[in-house]
């Protein structure tokens, strides 16, 4: 196993209820999650939900990540940046509107609302270079318009400390663990664009990385040939094979030689090796993709009790059935453990916005590769 960080118990604080917020890199929807949690210990989940993005938010964001893929160091942001924060921002106060008024709460109910913002780049650090990330929200904007304190920018500080600056999920996935009883040790995998695991060991021992794709390359492949966003119920994937030669070439990529902490852009392997292939072949050989780099976590010594998959991918029957297949442990959905599989990422933003408010560290060395566990966030008021 890799570097790991045991997290220390810290004062209980009074609880706070938090709406939490993600948008991924798949630019589906905004995902919603209710948690009263002292940043700690998780006391109660409300309710938890999502809202489709709006198509002319989803087509300025596709044009800002493109933008940002091109923007080189040392140049000020560009320009498109600050139009989709906006339009970030007013995306999620329209999506939560709505879920609070389905709800019947009001927004004076919140003590904090925690928002990860759209990620349009992300490039992880070298020996040469610290990395660089970027989440697009208008904080200030959803503060007046909500009237609630916004945490967000949860990556920036471990970046510029060296880190990776991903995953941040883990120290929630701890707390969620202890919530459900699970004894260590357990795996939580999350499978979005990309995925990540995370190994909680005794006393909450702490190691995680991104394994590598998830369902972004197979939902980047159809869109590309206008097939659609996402492969609905692994249908394509069904009906293809897996092409072992272009399987092996991704596998040979030296992100699988690196050591872990590491983290990846939905964009750093290359889709153009599938190319030649039908569409139902290229869906095949990328699941098994994301599958065998999934496996290759197991390398390291790891055999947790469980691994448990939240995420949009564990819909995926094709990714879900490569991974019982070849995983070394058993292989559960998020909800055999009463987790809600498309809420984690939202509520551990919650989370993170809690401990954000508490001073409380939410990255360490065993997660993103910092020297020392390091606190995050900030907080605009209203």
């Amino acid at each position: 196993m890799g570097p790991s960080y045991r997290f220390a118990a810290v004062a209980v604080n009074a609880p706070m209820k938090i709406l939490g917020f993600m948008t991924g890199t798949s630019l589906d929807a905004v995902d919603m999650a209710v948690l009263e949690t002292d940043g700690h210990d998780i006391q109660a989940f409300g309710p938890a939900g999502e809202r489709k993005l709006r198509e002319e938010t989803r087509d300025l964001l596709l044009v800002a990540t493109e933008v940002a893929r091109g923007w080189p160091r040392g140049k000020p942001a560009p320009e498109i940046f600050a139009e989709a924060a906006q339009a970030v921002a007013d995306e999620h106060l329209h999506a939560a509107e709505s879920f609070l008024a389905e709800h019947g709460l009001a927004w004076s109910e919140f003590d904090l609302l925690g928002v990860h913002g759209q990620t349009v780049l992300h490039e992880r650090p070298t020996p040469e270079r610290i990395g660089r990330t970027v989440q697009l929200l208008d904080a200030e904007r959803l503060a007046k318009a909500t009237g609630r304190p916004v945490a967000f920018d949860f990556r920036t500080a471990d970046v510029a400390a060296g880190g990776q600056g991903a995953p941040l999920a883990p120290i929630y996935h701890a707390a969620r663990a202890r919530a459900s009883g699970l004894s260590a040790p357990v795996a939580a995998l999350n499978i979005g664009g990309v995925a990540n695991i995370t190994l909680i060991g005794e006393g909450d021992d702490l190691w995680a990385f991104d394994t590598g794709p998830g369902n972004g390359m197979i939902d980047l492949m159809l869109q590309e040939r206008g097939l659609g966003r996402f492969d609905e119920n692994g249908r394509l994937a069904a009906a293809g094979r897996v092409d072992q030669a272009i399987l092996d070439a991704f596998l040979a990529s030296d992100y699988f030689a690196g050591p872990a902490p590491k983290s990846l852009d939905r964009y750093d392997f290359p889709l153009d090796l599938v190319e030649p292939l039908s569409a139902e072949d290229a869906a095949a050989t990328l699941v098994a993709f994301t599958a065998e780099a999934v496996i290759k976590a197991f390398d390291h010594g790891a055999r947790p009790s469980a691994l448990i998959v939240c995420g949009g991918g564990r819909h995926n029957p094709q990714i879900m059935r490569a991974l019982t297949e070849r995983a070394p442990v058993p292989v559960k959905t998020a909800e055999a453990f009463g987790w809600r599989g498309d809420s984690i990422e939202a509520e551990a933003f919650a989370y993170l916005a809690a401990r954000t408010a508490q001073g409380l560290p939410i990255s360490f060395p065993g997660t993103t590769g910092v020297t020392a566990p390091m606190t995050g966030g900030r907080i605009v008021e209203p």
